[in-house]
This record gives C-alpha cells, structure tokens and sequence, in this order.
C-alpha cells in the first residue's frame, strides 16, 4: 500500500510523491512570540514531528523548517504592555519553546528562521511582486493585488464574489480593492521599523513565511503545514503572493491539523480559552501530553478536559506495568504446559504480534492514523496481560513470544516518539534512607524560609525521579511512574 495523505488543496488523500527522489521538503508555520504555548501549539508540534519521523522511517530524506514570527501587531503590543523591549520578550519565549519542546519529544528541526532575519528577503520578493505589477504600495504600506491571482482561493475553497467588505475582510481605504492584503506595513510611532524601498516599515504576517520557505527550501516544496486555523487567509495569502513571483507551484501538498478544544471552544489565547502547556507540564511528563496529542487522528479536532491528561497517564502506566513485566518475566521455567488455554493464549499472542508491524504501516500509510495504530499496539499489550497471568506456569517458548512483543511495541512506539523509557530498578534500602534525609533536610529549610534551596532540593530528585508532595503535615515522596 502507498503512502496516502489528505490534501487540503485538492479535498482528498493522494499518494505521497515528492518532488524529487526520496527527498523531503516541509515548512510548517511556527509560533508568534507573545505569549506562553498551550496545547493547541504544542498539537501542531507533536503531529508534525510524527509525520516527520514516519517519512523519516519509510526511508525519505527530510529537511523540516519551521519558523518563529518574531514581529507583528501581537508581538508589539504584547512588549508594550509588559514594558518590556520587544526582542527580550521573543527571545525569552523561544528560550521557553524549546525548552517545553523538549520533554515532549519533539525532535529539532533543521531550521527555525525568525521573520526579522529574512528581511532583506522579504523586501526582494516584494519588489518582484511589484515588478510584476501584483503588489503597490500606498503611503508607506505595501498591498498585493489578490484579483491579479486569478486562482485565489482554492485552498479555503472561497468565491472572491462571496468575500464581503468588512466581513472576512478588514476595510482599509488606501487599498484599491478591499480583498488586497498587506505585505508591508508603514512603522508607527515606537515600532521597530527596517528600511525600505517605500519607507521605515515591517513586514506583514503573510509573506515572511513565503520569504523564508521559498529561501531555504526552494520556489517548490513538497509539504506545507499548519493548524487549519491558517488555512484561511495566511495559507491562501502564501499560496498567492509565492507563486504570482515565481510562477511555480509554491507546495504540493497541504496538510493541516485540526484544533485543540476546551469547553467546546478553540483554544485560543485572545479569548482566553486556554490550557497552558507550562502548566500541563507541571502536573504531568511530556509523553502523556504527547500521547493524549496523538490520540485523535490529526485532522480532527481534539477536546481537552479536565480528565484528559489523567487518563492518558493511566494509559501510559498500563503500557509500561505490562512491558516491565515482560522483561522480568524470563527465568524461572516451568515444562511445556499442555493447557489449552494457555495454549491458546500463546498462539492469539504470536499471531497479533506477526500482524503487528504490517498494520501498523498500513494504518500510518493511510493519513498518518494514529488513533490505528496505537489502538492495535494496545491490542497486544492486552493480549500479552492474559498471558502474564499465568506467571511461572509459561515455558521458554511462551516467554519468548512475550520478549519479542515487547521488542516490537518498543520499536513501533519508537516511530511515534512513545514508549521509549526504561523502567527503573526498585530502590534500594540504603537509596532510600538517602531520599528520607533529603527530605527532611528539606523540610528544615522549608521551616526556615529558605525556599531556593529546598525546591533545588526538590529540582535535583525530580530529575532522578523521585517526586514530593508536601503535604500538611508531612512531605511525602515516591518514584516516578
């Protein structure tokens, strides 16, 4: 079977071919540096990074951009509020998206180019826009003529008859059609402004990620992503202002994640409808928010509540109990059981796990389901727990089949960015004592006020482990599951 994905250009899954040999090109449009990620980012993060990995795994070559919007009308204000100047608050927040990137299992891409570092590139495809007479400027402002693009709107799948003034489009009176959109903007008082042909000014939202796409991954590309909340205008203003300069196609395929849900509305910053992922991270590791994020097929939305990360986490925990048990399971043989159930058991076992590679690529084949494929891995950690009832009772043929299910749930998983972590060795007594002593160190310091020191205390078991619950009375610690 070939690999098919959804275009959102054409409305249906095609085979995946790239432009050339197994080579990949993909730019996903990245974060705008104002304000703390939440789930709705760290979504599209999670589902790209897996796309990626599975192209990766099925033997392509891919060169994986994605970028920061390091200046626009969100970035200003946001500065302007908290007083602070405007390239100390991105850099503080690209400082923060790696760092939450990281525990979620979200590999680096090859490139994450900033807006302000691509100006001179910006102001080139402008000026080619303009030679072509698609784009003029206005006082200071540059617009690109959208009814110069006779096939504007085939992505969003909008009539420009239908595309009201002041409806979809903001009314703006120096330009010559309503439908016109920005690609650069006269500075105000107080913004940071670069030089240009057409004055002190920025760029608009719009091209920076053509600019940036087309310079470091070519006029064609093979895939451009992104939350389907982009597809309309900032994907369709892309596809227009790209390929009216080049004449080419700007990507072949366009591929977009749908939204993270929260009492039944997008989750968004401006409404402040959000979850942040600072805050999913404080109560829970990276991989149940991964797994919750992948537990929906990407292109459907995906509702968060209150439950949800708990009940990922208790999924996560079932699957690592049954594959701690599986390791530990080799020793102690009984003879070969003649029980037919147990029999049965083995051979129901054996057959998933012969099958388990096979769908697996049929279900990722098939638009990226993870939804499939996780539910056939957990199918095999279902049918290797009926097994491991029987304890001592498997003989070294029964613990074999067990050993190399979970060689293959580890291997499948490791495709998805799951299951990877090994499991702990039981502590110790001495181990232990350690852990009682810092604790109680740690509670005299709490007595004392001295808090930098005890949460170090805190920071340093946590990454060995070890997690603490202060509670009224008492501090009291276990390992990590």
């Amino acid at each position: 079977m070939p690999l098919k994905v959804y275009n959102t250009l054409t409305r249906r899954k095609e085979e995946f071919i790239p432009l050339k040999d197994n080579e990949v090109r993909m730019y996903v449009c990245g974060v705008t540096l104002y304000d703390k990620l939440h789930l709705g980012h760290a979504r599209a993060a999670v589902v790209f990074d897996v796309i990626r990995r599975y192209l990766e795994h099925r033997g392509f070559k891919v060169n994986y951009v994605t970028n920061f919007t390091d200046v626009d009308d969100k970035v200003i204000n946001r500065a302007k509020s908290l007083g602070t100047p405007i390239f100390d608050l991105t850099g503080r927040l690209i400082e923060e998206y790696f760092q939450q990137m990281e525990p979620l299992g979200v590999r680096r891409a090859n490139d994450y180019p900033c807006a302000t570092e691509y100006i001179k590139e910006i102001i080139d495809l402008i000026k080619k826009l303009e030679r072509k007479n698609l784009a003029y400027a206005q006082d200071g402002d540059v617009f690109f003529r959208v009814r110069g693009f006779p096939s504007y709107g085939r992505l969003s799948g909008q009539d420009l008859k239908e595309l009201s003034v002041g409806a979809r489009v903001k009314v703006n009176e120096r330009k010559e059609d309503p439908l016109d959109f920005v690609v650069w903007k006269k500075a105000k008082e107080g913004e940071p402004f670069w030089d240009s042909p057409w004055g002190k000014g920025r760029p608009g939202w719009h091209i920076e990620c053509s600019a940036m796409a087309m310079n470091l991954l070519g006029e064609s590309i093979d895939i451009h992503g992104g939350g389907v909340d982009l597809i309309f205008p900032h994907h369709e203003n892309e596809i227009a202002q790209s390929e009216a300069a080049s004449g080419r196609r700007f990507a072949k395929y366009w591929i977009h994640n749908g939204l993270v849900k929260m009492k039944d509305q997008k989750m968004a910053k401006s409404t402040q409808n959000v979850f942040t992922l600072s805050q999913a991270l404080q109560d829970y590791d990276g991989e149940t928010i991964r797994f919750f994020l992948l537990s929906a097929h990407y292109r459907s939305p995906l509702d968060y509540h209150e439950s949800s990360l708990r009940e990922a986490k208790s999924s996560l925990e079932r699957v690592y109990n049954i594959l701690k048990r599986m390791k530990e399971i080799t020793g102690e043989q009984s003879q070969r059981t003649t029980d037919s159930n147990l029999r049965f058991l083995v051979e129901d076992l054996s057959s998933h796990l012969k099958k388990m590679r096979t769908r697996f690529i049929h279900d990722m084949d098939d638009d990226f389901n993870t939804p499939a494929a996780l539910s056939f891995i957990f199918e095999a950690v279902k049918k290797a727990n009926l097994l491991l009832r029987e304890g001592r009772s498997l003989d070294g043929s029964s613990q074999q089949v067990l050993l190399k299910t979970r060689e293959k749930i580890k291997n499948l998983g490791d495709i998805l960015g799951l299951f990877q972590k090994e499991e702990k060795k039981r502590l110790g007594e001495q181990e232990k004592k350690l852990i009682e002593i810092l604790v109680n160190i740690r509670e005299k310091l709490r007595e004392k006020k001295d808090w930098k020191l005890a949460d170090e205390i805190r920071k340093k078991l946590d990454e060995l482990g070890i997690e603490l619950e202060d509670k009224r009375a008492e501090t009291v610690w276990r390992t990590k599951s």
